[in-house]
């Protein structure tokens, strides 16, 4: 699936000259964590975050810990105007980390990963904005992709997957891991090493789609076998 799939159309957004308080009670009012800054052709040209807002509330903390101020210096210019400026222009990030309605919903989920953000704006190829995606619109896809109880495969065609599965993970032969399925319930025969080398086996088969559980009957091999 891609962004355009389950992206919210109807977005929040504000004007560079929104005020500070206006965005504040964007974020409240709607229960969201960051409001797209929009020019007047609706391109987006900068995103206000709760983080934003939270390097302003740090200015007006407790001054106890004035030594650390004096550690960190008196800090730029471009600091001062985005803890201290009235509207969505002077505090916004610019650079905006957005995708495009055809990025695949497992990018977009490393993207928020790595980034370190909850939500991030859709743009066309005119940068105009065209929908949001947050964290619950990526749960929101999984659960969409989840197979329907009349399309299950075949008992044969998921054994097949599990065997294929059970090559993937590393640290156990897996030729030494048998599945037998039935009804979509699979059982994992075989010998391995570790507890861990049957974790992986068990994970690798429930992973596959249209297996409903698994069950374990993997024994354990001899650390001595094969020494005098």
């Amino acid at each position: 699936m891609q962004a355009k799939d389950v992206m919210t159309d109807e977005v929040i957004a504000a004007r560079p000259g929104a005020t500070v308080a206006e965005i504040a009670e964007l974020l409240l009012k709607h229960r969201i964590s960051a409001v797209p800054i929009l020019d007047d052709a609706d391109r987006v040209v900068g995103i206000v975050s709760e983080g934003d807002l939270v390097l302003r509330i740090d200015d007006t903390a407790d001054h106890g810990s004035w030594w650390l101020r004096l550690f960190a210096g008196p800090g730029s210019p471009a600091e001062y105007v985005k803890r201290h400026g009235r509207r969505a222009e002077d505090v916004m990030t610019r650079n905006v980390i957005s995708v495009a309605p055809e990025t695949p919903l497992g990018e977009i989920a490393h993207l928020l990963e790595r980034r370190r953000i909850k939500r991030v704006p859709v743009i066309d190829q005119a940068g105009r904005l065209v929908g949001i995606i947050s964290r619950s619109n990526l749960l929101q896809g999984l659960a969409i992709t989840k197979p329907l109880p009349d399309t299950k495969p075949s008992d044969e065609v998921l054994r097949k997957q599990v065997s294929e599965a059970l090559k993937v993970p590393p640290g156990f032969v897996s030729t030494g891991v048998n599945a037998t399925v039935t009804d979509g319930l699979v059982d994992l025969w075989g010998i391995v090493w570790t507890d861990d080398e049957e974790r992986a086996a068990r994970l690798a088969a429930e992973n596959v789609e249209g297996v409903r559980a698994v069950t374990s009957h993997l024994g354990r091999m001899s650390p001595y076998l094969g020494t005098e």
